[in-house]
C-alpha cells in the first residue's frame, strides 16, 4: 500500500508541476496578446502580430491548471478551523477529516464520469473549440483524468486517515 502510495503522491506532484507551467504559460499568452495588440493600435494596424485562439487558450488551460493542481493539492490546502473541533482528540479530528475527504471522494468521481461522459458526445458531434478547432473529447479526456486522480488522491487520503494513523500524524 505504501508503494503504491508514494507512486501515486509523486503522479500527482507531477500533475502539479504541469499545472504550474500551464500557468506560466498562460502569464506569456496573455502578455504576448496584449502587447500585440498594443503594437496593431500603436501602429494603426501596419504591424499585425495579432493571433487568434489567445482567449481560448487561456480558457481551456484555466480549466486545465486547475483540475491538474487538485489532486495533489487537495491533502495539502484545506484550511481547518478549530472552532468547534478544538477540543477534540486528534484521532476524532483524523477521523472527521477523512469524512471530510471522503466528499472530494464524490466530488472528483462526478466530475470524472461526466466529463467521461462528455467525450462520447464529444466525439459524436466532431465538437471543436470555436477558433482553434482543437477537438473538445481531447480537453474532456484531460479533464476526465485528472478528476478521476482527484477522486482517487481524496479515496487514499481519506484511507490514511482512517486506518493507517499513528500519534499526531500519519505513518
Amino acid at each position: 500500500m505504501m508503494a503504491f502510495s508514494r507512486l501515486f503522491d509523486r503522479v500527482t506532484h507531477a500533475m502539479h508541476v504541469i499545472s504550474g507551467v500551464i500557468l506560466v504559460s498562460m502569464m506569456f499568452i496573455t502578455l504576448a496578446d496584449v502587447l500585440a495588440r498594443a503594437l496593431f493600435k500603436a501602429t494603426d494596424g501596419s504591424i499585425d502580430f495579432t493571433f487568434i485562439g489567445g482567449v481560448e487558450l487561456i480558457k481551456y488551460g484555466l480549466l486545465l491548471m486547475v483540475v491538474f493542481a487538485l489532486p495533489y493539492s487537495v491533502g495539502r490546502s484545506q484550511v481547518i478551523v478549530d472552532l468547534f473541533t478544538d477540543h477534540f482528540r486528534p484521532r476524532v479530528k483524523a477521523v472527521l477529516e477523512g469524512v471530510y475527504m471522503l466528499g472530494f471522494v464524490l466530488l472528483g468521481g462526478g466530475m470524472s464520469y461526466r466529463f467521461y461522459e462528455a467525450i462520447g458526445q464529444a466525439e459524436m458531434s466532431g465538437e471543436t473549440t470555436q477558433d482553434l478547432l482543437i477537438p473538445l473529447s481531447y480537453l474532456y479526456g484531460l479533464t476526465s483524468f485528472a478528476t478521476a486522480f482527484l477522486a482517487l488522491s481524496a479515496l487514499l487520503i481519506s484511507l490514511r486517515l482512517f486506518f493507517f494513523w499513528k500519534g499526531d500524524n500519519l505513518s
